[in-house]
């Protein structure tokens, strides 16, 4: 998946993208295996550790995995993450030149979007698809259909305190194709266990 277009197609492939911080790279790629074989095939390794980039680069050679960065914040961060075989990038936020980078790279590109002004700066860049983050400080499920409202042609995808007791009030919007969640890969949790909490995810429904 490497086409500009097809962010929705990412969005659309399950209703949770896992939130990676990747503090061991020795599991990466086995973490990897287990959300995969849980039916959660994209994953999103943030940059907030210095192993990030390896990390991208083991789970991809899972296969079935569809592997992104997250918490890209400027355009060196783009182009590193693309570098290292990134099929998507996830922003925390939304800057005009990290916007214009990313549509540049041609990279499927999710920036993270907070209030109107920031929805209005994407739409501008030609964007439709946002990371509502973070989402329960924002003011939850009822501040997101306050936004989603005015900008009905946009799609979101809720990131931030969202869990999987809270998942399915959230995908119950029309404009919401999936959500962000780091619950189903916890620190320290064995293969089996991360199997077994994709599988769940997996079947989540809207409320």
């Amino acid at each position: 998946m490497s086409a500009p277009d097809n962010i929705e197609a990412i969005m659309r492939t399950a209703p949770v993208i896992p939130v990676l911080v990747v503090e061991d790279i020795g599991h990466a790629r086995e973490t990897a295996e287990a959300l995969v074989e849980g039916g959660l095939k994209v994953l999103e390794v943030t940059l907030r550790t210095e192993h990030a980039l390896e990390a991208i680069k083991r789970m991809n050679l899972v296969p079935g995995a569809i592997v992104g960065a997250g918490t890209v914040t400027n355009p060196d961060q783009l182009h590193a993450a693309v570098d290292a075989g990134s099929e998507f990038i996830v922003s925390p936020g939304l800057t005009e030149k990290l916007g214009t980078a990313a549509v540049k790279s041609r990279i499927p590109f999710l920036p993270g979007i907070a209030n109107s002004g920031d929805i209005m700066r994407g739409m501008d860049l030609g964007l439709k698809h946002f990371k509502f983050f973070p989402a329960m400080a924002n003011g939850g499920v009822p501040a997101l259909k306050s936004l989603a409202a005015p900008f009905f042609q946009c799609k979101f995808c809720p990131t931030g305190g969202v869990s999987a007791s809270n998942a399915p009030e959230w995908l119950a919007m029309e404009q919401v194709l999936c959500v962000g969640g780091s619950w189903v890969a916890p620190a320290g949790a064995s293969p089996e266990e991360i199997t077994r909490l994709a599988k769940e995810a997996c079947e989540l429904a809207p409320a």
